[in-house]
């Protein structure tokens, strides 16, 4: 059982599906460090070829299209949940999705962190408040 410090800011985790596996082991870290609240992406419905691929073929999917409008909406209402915002964004990269939700935690004012700089659009980047590397280094600013 983890330990919890109520004083600690919650977090959701947005990022590009192609990076499931290491957003769910940088959020299970989190949650060690005592995180008392960590959402990520619903990935349990997307078959794991479509993690890789892009959007336009993901989107060639039936399934998917009819489960996207769902997901979506889920994952923004973990947005409005959680405290702050933590970009998963490996070599920059951010994708259509991940796009939306940082652009909605910006809308909410939250406070928007990143594992990386945007290396292919600014008007990204510029709503980053803070990059940060690792789980231990996001949570000392998790802390009130």
């Amino acid at each position: 059982m983890a330990w919890y410090d109520n004083n600690m800011k919650s977090v959701v985790i947005c990022g590009s599906q192609r990076y499931k596996g290491e957003m769910i082991g940088f959020a299970k870290k989190l949650e060690k460090l005592g995180v008392p609240l960590v959402l990520i992406p619903d990935f349990r419905w997307t078959r794991d070829r479509l993690l890789v691929a892009s959007e336009a073929d993901r989107l060639k999917s039936k399934r998917y299209r009819q489960r996207l409008p769902g997901v979506v909406r889920g994952h923004l209402h973990k947005i409005l949940k959680a405290d702050v915002c933590f970009v998963y964004n490996k070599n920059g990269y951010i994708g259509v999705n991940t796009t939306l939700e940082v652009g909605a935690a910006a809308a909410l004012n939250k406070f928007i962190f990143a594992l990386e700089r945007d290396k292919t659009e600014p008007c990204r980047d510029i709503l980053f408040d803070k990059i940060v590397k690792t789980p231990e280094e996001l949570v000392a600013y998790l802390k009130d």
